[in-house]
């Protein structure tokens, strides 16, 4: 049965509602005052974003393909491996998804919210990313060559060398092609994670930086607007750069 590009859209919102669940429900998880996994750290951070993504295209992957990010969608069109007309649809939904994910981290944690109002960098790092050092063009070069190799990975993991075949007819894997997208979105924390935080997508960032905007955090600090447009802009050019080498390497194959 042909699947609407709504109902595409819809699967996408709740694929990246999931992630962002997930993904900023770690970070609260591991920051916050009275949580029990509070100073858990860095690896399950890195872990927990994994798994996140892992969750997000179960959900979506089967229906709507889990692009989950708008770097992703954008890459995949420039390529040629996704069709130009759902590319705003599907960017529309993630960032939907993305911040309706990150207002119910909000709602799970509101009385741990509450009770770190001492420290407003940390609350601000529930929702979304800021540079360990503000140095911008270095921050937008490592968001930029992050979501690069997130892409291109991607791209590559659906070559004809990486994808079963049976009688020269390729196998879709189903669920079990997240597993790979996860640990490569583990591997991207734990080894280029530690400059940034890694966004690699407006719709994880964006949209929860929003959220925090307009949540009514006691003891919140400003969102961070004059950092926002990196973890927003660089990774749209590292898709499209991504796209850019996969053509002149799978492409031509």
């Amino acid at each position: 049965m042909e699947i609407s590009l709504f109902m595409k859209c819809v699967f996408e919102f709740l694929g990246t509602l999931i992630l962002v669940l997930f993904g900023d429900g770690v970070c609260a998880a591991c920051t916050l005052n009275k949580s029990k996994a509070q100073g858990a750290g860095w690896v399950v951070i890195t872990l927990g974003w994994g798994f996140a993504v892992m969750a997000g295209v179960f959900v979506a992957g089967p229906y709507s393909g889990a692009h989950l990010n708008p770097a992703v969608s954008l890459g995949l069109a420039l390529a040629g491996l996704f069709p130009w007309g759902a590319v705003i649809p599907y960017i529309c939904a993630q960032m939907l998804g993305g911040f309706l994910g990150a207002v119910l981290v909000y709602a799970f944690y509101a009385d741990h919210f509450a009770a770190t109002s001492d420290n407003p960098d940390g609350m601000l790092g529930c929702f979304c990313t800021m540079p360990a050092i503000e140095h911008k063009t270095v921050n937008f070069f490592s968001e930029f060559i992050a979501t690069f190799v997130l892409v291109f990975l991607i791209m590559a993991l659906g070559s004809r060398g990486n994808v079963a075949a049976f009688d020269g007819v390729p196998v879709g894997l189903g669920g079990v092609g997240a597993f790979p997208v996860t640990a490569v979105i583990m591997a991207l924390g734990m080894s280029l994670g530690g400059t940034t935080g890694y966004a690699m997508n407006p719709a994880r960032d964006l949209s929860p930086r929003i959220a925090h905007a307009i949540l009514p955090i006691r003891g919140k600090r400003d969102s961070g607007w004059s950092y926002s447009w990196i973890p927003a802009i660089a990774p749209l050019c590292g898709g499209a750069f991504a796209a850019a080498v996969y053509l002149i390497t799978y492409a031509v194959i």
